[in-house]
């Protein structure tokens, strides 16, 4: 098992194709599938052989059981990482925002990226506190930018720079 992030309680780890199962489960998890998009088998094995997409998955580092995974896009042209999706199995234990800022450090001190972005819906309220939380700034709302059985969705922009997280 390769290591690229550790935090202090996680160890979050690239993808490999005997993990997609697992993150279909949690895409589809009810808890989940309302605030994240759902990809086919093909379209994560085709994230992970990918050079600009990362997928990894968080595993507890006393049990080495996965609780969450999280799919980001490198556009090493403007070093920008943006995260696409971020899911947590195992809920209540803070390993959201552990593996959020794991990820995030890695995109700044590793990866050198300028700006770390994610889009979130408006009706994910948990999502949005724990950006705000942690000094996401809200860039602006999409209308209407996304249409699935519910209908046209808005989603919401949070960034930070690095100079943001440098000061921090």
């Amino acid at each position: 098992m390769k290591v690229l992030i550790t935090t202090e309680s996680l160890n979050i780890c690239p993808a490999k194709e005997e993990d997609i199962p697992i993150i279909m489960k949690m895409e589809n998890d009810e808890e989940n599938k309302s605030f994240i998009w759902q990809g086919s088998f093909q379209e994560h094995l085709d994230e992970i052989n990918s050079d600009t997409a990362l997928l990894l998955i968080f595993r507890e580092k006393k049990e080495n059981n996965i609780v969450g995974y999280a799919l980001a896009r490198m556009n090493f042209k403007f070093d920008v990482f943006e995260l696409r999706r971020i899911a947590i199995s195992k809920k209540k234990y803070g390993y959201g925002k552990e593996a959020l800022l794991g990820i995030m450090k890695y995109s700044f001190e590793k990866l050198n990226t300028n700006r770390f972005w994610l889009d979130v819906y408006p009706h994910n309220k948990v999502g949005i506190h724990l950006y705000k939380s942690i000094g996401m700034h809200l860039d602006g709302v999409m209308r209407q930018s996304y249409k699935d059985e519910r209908g046209y969705l808005d989603q919401m922009i949070f960034s930070m720079l690095k100079e943001e997280y440098s000061a921090k």
